[in-house]
């Protein structure tokens, strides 16, 4: 994703932010009654900014409508369960009658799921034939292209990797993955998930910066950036404060260029503004990495992972950004995160209930974004799947361990390094703000804020949540 026609100029007067009136909360209102010039304002700014970052991709737009899809889950277990050898003769037969038959009986979701008890079970002859059996029933004519049916290829491909352990193919699907700025802006433009990680952290790290001259943020994942503009222009508002924002960096990836047009980008607009600004980046491999970041007041640390639009960071990579941030005392960790990954109950999955989480799960998600982008925007649809959705559900299916120790490492050791933290609960005024958000998008989305965690749902499903940690 290139800005090189960013022109900073352009937006510099615009209004970024919204708020609601509080001791802390500036320029705001009473209650929940928002200002809704400065949320058009908002969503100007944005439309603008997508403008001038894209690189002028044409959109193609079927007039189609976009199908809405559920997915039933009330499976036979029995089928599930029961695995002779007959069932690998049935399924690899090149040309069987009798399978239509099993498949009525059995359904798209009950092979996908027989798939994963084969390879929770090491049973990869049957993991192989069943996916086999996939790959020719998606494919059928008669089946025709349905959202579901898409989204069960994704699942199909993912039990495959699962079942070869080959992270090469997952990492070339990976490496295609946010390459598309048409997508980024289309999901960012028809559906509340960027928005609503953005908003949400940058009013956590205005409260928690209320009355600092000096404000120091650590990104975890800075990408191209698009966060920080509106925070700035509120810190701007302020007089007297300054921005430092480090950007962590991942060894390994050539990023340094792509991090060098952020600053570039950032620090023309800090300049528009007259808000005094300092970028700077740590190459992350340990958390000893962080010592070479020099902190003079306590900082915020920024970390949003396996965010829809976000590329995959693995979890030992949270895993040692947070525990490098906690050796730096940090004043406040924000942490935006995809519910499927909810830890505390990872450790007592097995492979097949997390898969039929992430069934449920991603069902939500595509059920989501088919109401965002209904009416003219079928292309659009398959573009957002193509880029973000599917290679959501490859890395899921693939990272899940299936060994109940493994599990319990993972699951402990990406929040170990905050157990000296504690969450608190969001601001009235974060939570109406989030509310509002939701309520400019289609009828299914909502807010729920429970156990210190603000999540973003789609009618029953919260699909990502963003929580504020401070030491004890």
């Amino acid at each position: 994703m290139e800005w090189e026609e960013f022109h900073l100029p352009l937006i510099s007067e615009t209004v970024f932010s919204f708020h609601i009136q509080s001791p802390i909360c500036p320029n705001i209102i009473q209650d929940e009654n928002f200002h809704n010039g400065y949320m058009e304002k908002l969503l100007q700014i944005e439309a603008e900014l997508m403008d001038l970052c894209s690189n002028e991709e044409d959109i193609v737009i079927d007039s189609e409508k976009v199908q809405e899809f559920d997915l039933d889950l009330d499976l036979d277990l029995d089928f599930i369960q029961q695995c002779p050898e007959q069932v690998v003769d049935l399924l690899t037969q090149e040309d069987n009658s009798n399978f239509k038959e099993t498949v009525k009986e059995s359904s798209i979701t009950d092979l996908l799921l027989l798939g994963a008890e084969a390879i929770e079970a090491e049973n990869f002859s049957l993991a192989s034939a069943v996916i086999a059996k996939l790959n020719d029933l998606l494919f059928y004519e008669e089946n025709g292209d349905n959202p579901f049916n898409r989204l069960a290829m994704f699942f199909t491909r993912g039990l495959h990797y699962k079942s070869v352990n080959a992270p090469e193919l997952v990492q070339e699907h990976v490496l295609r993955q946010s390459s598309n700025m048409s997508a980024f802006q289309m999901l960012q433009e028809l559906s509340p998930y960027v928005k609503f990680a953005h908003f949400t952290a940058n009013q956590a790290i205005l409260e928690a910066t209320q009355g600092d001259h000096e404000v120091h943020v650590i990104d975890f994942d800075i990408m191209e950036g698009i966060q920080w503009p509106p925070l700035m222009a509120d810190l701007a508002a302020r007089k007297e404060v300054s921005l430092r924002l480090t950007a962590v960096v991942f060894a390994g990836q050539e990023t340094t260029h792509s991090v060098q047009q952020t600053r570039r980008r950032l620090k023309e607009f800090a300049d528009s503004i007259n808000l005094t600004f300092v970028f700077d980046h740590v190459v992350m491999v340990k958390e000893e990495d962080f010592e070479e970041i020099q902190v003079g007041h306590p900082p915020i640390a920024n970390c949003m992972f396996r965010q829809l639009h976000m590329l995959d960071r693995s979890f030992s990579m949270v895993r040692t950004f947070l525990g490098g941030i906690s050796k730096l005392s940090p004043k406040t960790v924000v942490l935006v995160e995809e519910e499927l990954f909810n830890f505390p109950k990872i450790p007592s999955m097995s492979f097949v209930e997390f898969f039929c989480e992430a069934l449920h799960h991603y069902n939500a998600v595509a059920d989501s974004l088919a109401s965002s982008f209904c009416g003219g925007y079928q292309m659009g649809l398959r573009l957002i799947e193509k880029e973000f959705l599917g290679t959501r559900i490859l890395d899921s299916v693939r990272r899940f361990p299936c060994e109940k120790q493994e599990r319990k490492m993972w699951a402990d050791g990406v929040f170990t390094s905050l157990k000296k933290f504690k969450r608190i609960p969001m601001s009235s005024c974060n939570i109406s703000q989030a509310k509002f958000l939701a309520s400019l998008f289609s009828g299914g989305y909502w807010v729920q804020h429970e156990k210190c965690r603000l999540s973003l749902c789609w009618k029953s499903k919260p699909l990502t949540s963003a929580s504020i940690w401070v030491p004890l």
